[in-house]
């Protein structure tokens, strides 16, 4: 099998090891038939320098380096650190050994020190809730817009355009109208609480697991049918779904008759898993969850009522646990409590008395970290390399449409540095949002989600922009103070840096 091999060798005093480690992988690739390029990092600078074609043709990229080297344009390729002298002693071997064990670089998944970039666990208790999240979003967002427009037409106004009551005139064309309108959101968010459920379960146990966990769901959500003040809510959903999903998977492992095989999913799998989730929440699990989210709902209200601040302090905290991993599983449980605490609240209070500060926060910080680094690649011109800042516009491009992991090649380069910058612009991001009672409705989790979307806020289209970019401005200076000058060795701007910490001998994080 033919391979396509590039590599980077250096060592701390650039004159020996350097050159002796690119011989023997170039060697080796003449004898055993395989094609690579080797860039050297030496005393007199960066000589055979890879250029973006090499890179992008490579099977992988082999960094043979005592010192620390610039990966910002090795984003998405699979990358093998080790040191020069093991290039030096067995070339072949360590080629094989990159090609096994070499990992992708910038990725989701990436890994420094115990943070995890970009990816959620693996055990799947968050990927199964997240492909719960996926399903339900677009009904959240078009409950929530079809709740906020029909909103705007229930202030009723007296003769001095005073608005003296809440409702819709029905006698009214328009007011008929909204009216329905009105209901027909709401029927949405009644709904959205068993959708997220089903496709929970579905995650977990496929299809028959569905209809069971939306049943099961919109009983624990049901005041009525569990004899209490409220339903539980959105955790209710969440048990409700796991408690499906595992029992359907365990009825799935029966060794059920062959003339029965036809009917088991679509008829007797779910038959009993329904039977089964209805004695679990009417008998165990339905009263003690629905008064325990009652009481935290109303402490969480009665908290962002009477102390102004602590809009500003849940906010802040949601923003930074947005930034931290970059779309990782804080970052993903952030997100999944800002939803939980908005649906929740809409279906015990209304639109009118929803707590929006979680939700909203989390949205106005997940575009802070790859915009943040494509602002200060503008406003430090002379701290990136050419090819950071290639790397930077396409975390722009990332960024503008909400999507966090843009920041992972750079997460993962400098990952204290970018943390740092990243939580601390995330988090006041978060905090001006809740502190200013904006209040996201739907949209991009972006400076444009002003515009692309529906957020209700005191200023209109401003106070998002400001908030969102003061969050961008505050990274961006973290990382533009926090990074040194690049030292301009060669006409192709490549840098060297300082060494912060001595490469270990292991596959790329």
């Amino acid at each position: 099998m033919s391979r396509n091999v590039v590599a980077i060798t250096a060592c701390a005093a650039g004159i020996a090891h350097t050159y002796m480690a690119a011989e023997a992988l170039e060697v080796a690739g003449e004898e055993h038939g395989f094609k690579i390029k080797v860039e050297t990092q030496g005393s007199i600078g960066a000589e055979n320098i890879l250029t973006e074609q090499d890179i992008a043709e490579a099977d992988v990229v082999i960094l043979a380096s005592d010192i620390e080297i610039d990966m910002a344009r090795f984003g998405g390729k699979k990358v093998y650190r080790t040191r020069p002298k093991v290039a030096i002693n067995d070339p072949l071997a360590l080629v094989d050994a990159a090609i096994k064990e070499g990992t992708v670089f910038g990725a989701k998944g990436t890994e420094v020190g115990g943070v995890t970039l970009g990816k959620t666990s693996e055990n799947g208790f968050i990927q199964h809730v997240m492909s719960g999240i996926s399903y339900m979003v677009p009904m959240v967002i078009s409950a929530g817009l079809l709740l906020a427009i029909a909103n705007i037409f229930a202030f009723q106004k007296d003769d001095m355009g005073r608005l003296v009551a809440w409702g819709f005139d029905q006698t009214d064309p328009l007011g008929d109208f909204m009216f329905h309108m009105f209901k027909l959101g709401q029927i949405g968010f009644l709904l959205m609480i068993p959708l997220f459920a089903g496709f929970v379960a579905n995650s977990i146990a496929s299809k028959p697991a569905i209809a069971p966990a939306m049943i099961g769901a919109y009983i624990a959500n049901d005041a009525e049918f569990l004899g209490t003040e409220t339903g539980g809510g959105f955790l209710s959903a969440i048990l409700v779904a796991f408690i499906v999903g595992y029992f359907v998977r365990y009825l799935k492992l029966i060794p059920w008759p062959k003339f029965m095989k036809p009917i088991v999913p679509i008829m007797i799998l779910p038959l009993i898993a329904t039977f089964f989730i209805m004695v679990v929440v009417k008998y165990m699990i339905g009263g003690p969850i629905a008064a325990g989210m009652s009481s935290m709902y109303e402490g969480l209200n009665w908290l962002t009522i009477n102390y102004s601040s602590s809009t500003f302090i849940i906010g802040a905290i949601i923003g930074a646990m947005i930034g931290f991993d970059f779309g990782g599983p804080v970052n993903k449980t952030a997100l999944i409590f800002g939803t939980a605490v908005f649906t929740d609240t809409v279906a015990k209070y209304g639109i009118e008395g929803a707590n929006f500060v979680p939700g909203t926060a989390a949205q106005a910080a997940i575009s802070v970290a790859p915009l943040g680094i494509f602002l200060a690649s503008k406003l430090f011109k002379n701290k990136f390399t050419t090819t950071e800042k290639i790397s930077a516009d396409s975390a722009f491009g990332m960024g503008i449409v909400g999507v966090t992991e843009g920041a992972i090649p750079f997460a993962a380069a400098n990952p204290i540095q970018m943390i740092t910058a990243s939580v601390s612009g995330s988090a006041l991001a978060g905090g001006l949002v809740g502190f200013l009672g904006v209040k996201f409705y739907g949209g991009i989790g972006s400076p444009i989600g002003t515009f692309v979307g529906y957020i209700e806020q005191p200023i209109p289209f401003v106070t998002w922009i400001l908030c969102t970019f003061a969050g961008i401005t505050l990274t961006a200076l973290i990382i533009g103070f926090w990074r040194k000058p690049v030292e301009v060795e060669t006409k192709s701007e490549t840098k060297v840096l300082e060494p912060e910490a001595q490469p270990q001998p292991s596959a790329a994080a």
